[in-house]
């Protein structure tokens, strides 16, 4: 008995570390699955391609797999990314970004035995040039308006001219169109690159189900570390998931099988805050919220080419900016999140914002206008149609029926998205609710829809505002290279549109996150920008 206790402890004891072993093999898978950040895309994701990265829903995908030459920090200031530095010439149209060395390309086969490749400066222009490829057809090929040549000088060095100088080209050159692509993955797969993605960022791609599951994995030779050194990404995995229905994602967030969700919905902004927009007690231990400016201006725009008496009223028009009080609606229509315009178009969070440039709610003054008008107009009380889609029929609603009050009449006009937009492009509508987020961080991107050569359908100008003085500061902020000097000009054009009214701002967004209380790092930015390569998941 003896003996044969002796020879059958080693067995035990074999077994005992096995199954200790795949414990700890289980434990370490477990604790990577818990490293995975998972949130919802109810819009869909259309391209992982960056020549089409043109939606939000793309754009936050996108930005986990590809770098540029440069990018933009949650204060809204150019940073390098594959560009260690850069020059510009003194007259402003030369530009020489210096590569770093060491970024690859994630691997794939194509590569040949070393399964990738280091970036170089051809790279970029191949990428840059790809843009403009009419048979890619990429809707990012606008960037290069303002461009006159680009090209390699050797492997680490990049040049760009532009045609004229245009200070705010950096902030550009952020967008995810420029991110560099490698021409051996992309001249194999064409089209389908939109699906197989290589590029250079904190995760690769890994599988894709199309409406239902999109996954990436960390690059474990991601080229950027955090300011003590530590590699980066943290995550070991995003996980993307696209449920259509809003409610049903907020029911997802609640129970917490996703760590982050993005805006507000009418759906359930009553739910999750008060009226000040503050979380409800009962979320206060399980869910952080963060919130802060957006550049986009929600607005009503006039079509000043209208042959309406009220709409060339600039009496009614106003008196339609005076006749509400903006700062109610924000509170009682979207709890609080947002701010009220009471500033210019330009939103809070760029330089060249004015608070005390706009119009207050002065319900008396707004009757005088109208009074005035009528005085002069056969006493017709005068008539105006809002043009909105079913998603902000909330708000238009709640502008006719302060505007009743002061003695205009007020139509309210629904129709389908596509329909408005064709109808503001086209000069069909006389008022019609608009809104405009910024393509780049730079207050001339709200101002070009206010320049006499952008008129609609040839450019964003859909009031189709017109003025000698206007075009002649936007055209002067071109050439002038001191940041200081050319806020002011933004301010000056900014408070010049306001006077003459051709539109109603009425609310400047805001973003606003929830997480699950175990993340960490994940910042918030103007631009709306999901950033994961800092996020960490405790």
């Amino acid at each position: 008995m003896t003996i044969t206790t002796t020879k059958a402890l080693p067995i035990y004891s074999l077994i005992f570390i096995f199954l200790l072993l795949v414990s700890c093999n289980n434990s370490k898978n477990s604790n990577k699955e818990h490293l995975v950040f998972r949130y919802n895309e109810h819009k869909n994701i259309g391209s992982l391609d960056p020549a089409f990265a043109k939606d939000n829903a793309d754009i936050w995908a996108i930005n986990q797999l590809f770098n540029g030459l440069v990018q933009m920090d949650d204060s809204l200031l150019v940073k390098p990314s594959i560009a260690k530095k850069w020059s510009i010439s003194e007259d402003g149209l030369s530009y020489n970004f210096t590569l770093k060395k060491g970024i690859y390309f994630h691997k794939h086969k194509l590569f040949g035995k070393d399964s990738t490749r280091q970036v170089i400066a051809s790279d970029f222009e191949y990428s840059f040039n790809r843009l403009l490829d009419k048979n890619v057809a990429s809707s990012g090929q606008w960037i290069f308006n303002k461009v006159d040549s680009f090209k390699a000088l050797n492997d680490s060095v990049f040049n760009i001219t532009l045609k004229q100088p245009f200070p705010a080209f950096l902030g550009l050159l952020t967008m995810k169109y420029c991110s560099v692509v490698p021409k051996e993955i992309t001249a194999y797969y064409g089209s389908e690159f939109r699906s197989n993605p290589i590029g250079t960022g904190p995760f690769k791609f890994k599988r894709w189900e199309e409406n239902i599951k999109l996954v990436f994995r960390k690059n474990e030779n991601y080229f950027e570390t955090t300011k003590d050194g530590q590699k980066l990404p943290h995550l070991e995995a995003v996980a993307i998931t696209f449920l259509p229905d809003k409610q049903s994602e907020f029911m997802q967030f609640i129970q917490g099988n996703l760590d982050f969700l993005n805006s507000l919905d009418a759906s359930y902004q009553d739910e999750i805050l008060t009226t000040k927009g503050e979380l409800r007690d009962k979320y206060l231990s399980t869910i952080n919220i963060n919130r802060g400016p957006y550049l986009n201006t929600e607005y009503l725009a006039f079509y000043m080419d209208s042959d309406l008496n009220e709409i060339q009223s600039k009496q009614i028009r106003e008196a339609i900016n005076y006749g509400f009080d903006r700062k109610k609606m924000m509170t009682y229509l979207r709890n609080g999140i947002g701010i009220a315009a009471n500033g210019g178009f330009i939103p809070k969070g760029l330089p060249g914002y004015n608070a005390n440039i706009g119009y207050t709610y002065q319900p008396v003054k707004a009757k005088k206008l109208i009074a005035e008008y009528k005085a002069q107009n056969n006493n017709k009380t005068p008539e105006v149609t809002i043009t909105t889609t079913s998603n902000y029929l909330n708000f238009c609603e709640y502008i006719q029926r302060e505007l009743t009050k002061i003695g205009l009449n007020i139509n309210v006009d629904v129709i389908p998205a596509s329909t408005l937009k064709e109808g503001k492009a086209n000069g069909k509508l006389d008022l019609f609710r608009a809104s405009w987020v910024a393509d780049y961080p730079d207050a001339q991107n709200y101002l070009s829809l206010f320049y006499t050569e952008n008129f609609a359908p040839n450019g964003p100008n859909y009031t189709h505002f017109t003025n000698p003085d206007f075009d002649k500061w936007y055209n002067q902020a071109f050439s002038t290279t001191k940041a200081s000097e050319r806020i002011k000009l933004y301010a000056k054009m900014d408070s010049l549109v306001i006077k003459n009214a051709p539109i109603v701002p009425l609310y400047y967004d805001e973003v606003i996150r929830f997480t699950q209380k175990n993340i960490i790092g994940l910042g918030n930015n103007p631009i709306n920008l999901l950033e994961l390569k800092h996020v960490k998941k405790q």
